[in-house]
């Protein structure tokens, strides 16, 4: 698995604009140095799912929020996920920080631009298995979005056993650490959706969604 340098160009502000040669070069001295450190890994499980109104229950995870039930109407089940790519982007950070701003800039860019990669990989891993069961996948969804409380982390570290099994932790404020990782909820539906359940894009963390649009 690789950076994806232009969606890391896209997390440091370039949409539209060509970066320049020494911001191609450190990203790729920055990319190189990440996927050389980073031992990425992830654990997801299926649960059944339950909608009514803006009541949400997936295995043990109840929650009132409008945006995630919307997110999930019509879905049977739905599947709980965590991954990170541990802790060499946040040292690459720290350690650039203090000798390199640019370079730390690049790092945090290019940690997102792989956590996402990752994410990706297991997410069309979800796809192909609850395909041969005639199940379709709704974007995934993540606490912090939308009116989804980032307070239900604690409920999906405890379902899926994350400190355990792939190293995350939680800090007091429910932030993740290592910094480059995500947990969430990815629907599965028995009808393929014609377009995003979502009202915004900003709500998603799926930045490879076919259904996508810039905003702002």
């Amino acid at each position: 698995m690789e950076v994806d340098r232009k969606e890391a160009l896209r997390y440091l502000g370039y949409g539209r604009q060509e970066a320049d040669g020494q911001t191609l070069q450190l990203l790729e001295e920055v990319a190189a140095e990440l996927e050389r450190s980073s031992s990425p890994k992830s654990i997801y499980q299926e649960y059944a799912c339950k909608v009514q109104g803006d009541r949400v229950e997936v295995g043990a995870l109840s929650v009132t929020s409008s945006s995630l039930a919307r997110n999930l109407e019509g879905c049977v089940r739905a599947v709980v996920l965590a991954a990170t790519i541990g802790r060499a982007a946040d040292l690459m950070i720290k350690r650039y920080s203090v000798s390199n701003l640019a370079k730390a800039a690049i790092a945090q860019a290019a940690g997102a631009a792989y956590i996402e990669s990752y994410v990706d990989e297991a997410e069309d891993e979800i796809r192909t298995g609850a395909h041969g069961r005639g199940l379709y996948l709704r974007p995934r969804f993540s606490p912090g979005y939308g009116d989804f409380p980032l307070e239900c982390q604690k409920d999906i570290f405890a379902m899926l056993e994350c400190s355990k099994r792939i190293g995350v932790t939680l800090t007091e404020g429910n932030l993740m650490m290592p910094s480059k990782s995500v947990t969430a909820l990815i629907g599965l539906a028995p009808q393929e959706p014609e377009g995003c359940p979502l009202h915004a894009c900003s709500q998603c963390a799926h930045t490879g969604c076919g259904f996508r649009r810039e905003e702002g």
